[in-house]
């Protein structure tokens, strides 16, 4: 059986109120419009999930949000605390207690970035993969049979995109 991972790290943030906490940080002007971008070449390119993990933070949320508009019909959502500025083992943790066969986790770098690396047998040659800038979404796939079976570096990568990429495509 294949599964798929849509990993995406949440689209550009807003640092211009001082009294926003790091989590209560919304997106800003770039970011609202990176995110639906984002959804709507998921969406035009078969990359539906049928779940989604996402951090509780409101720039993910907002992330989501804006992102699964584009899709065609909605998909239940779970906002995950731990998810928040969370680490590779942490992110696969959540991962293997997922469900449906396509799944999309929405996180924050430096963690995403890292566990991106991680899930992968061979890197895209992109180069903002290494980087993950905001809004940067990986399609993975692994052979296994259910989440709990998924380990580092099996995982093959299907795409890698970055808003900047889909701008210098308008």
């Amino acid at each position: 059986m294949t599964l798929r991972l849509i990993l995406t790290r949440h689209a550009k943030s807003d640092w211009d109120n001082p009294l926003d906490s790091d989590h209560m940080r919304p997106l800003n002007p770039r970011g609202q419009r990176a995110a639906p971008k984002i959804g709507r070449w998921l969406a035009r390119n078969g990359h539906l999930p049928q779940q989604a993990l996402v951090s509780d933070a409101a720039r993910t949320r907002q992330t989501w949000e804006r992102l699964s508009a584009e899709f065609p019909a909605p998909v239940p959502a779970r906002f995950e605390a731990a998810l928040y500025h969370a680490g590779p083992d942490m992110m696969m943790q959540i991962l293997q207690s997922a469900s449906a066969d396509t799944v999309i986790m929405i996180g924050h770098n430096p963690g995403i970035a890292v566990f991106a690396r991680m899930l992968v047998d061979s890197p895209p040659t992109h180069p903002g993969f290494t980087r993950y800038p905001t809004c940067s979404t990986v399609i993975v796939e692994f052979d296994a049979p259910d989440w709990g079976s998924v380990r580092y570096g099996s995982g093959r990568v299907a795409a890698f995109i970055v808003p900047r990429d889909l701008d210098q495509a308008d």
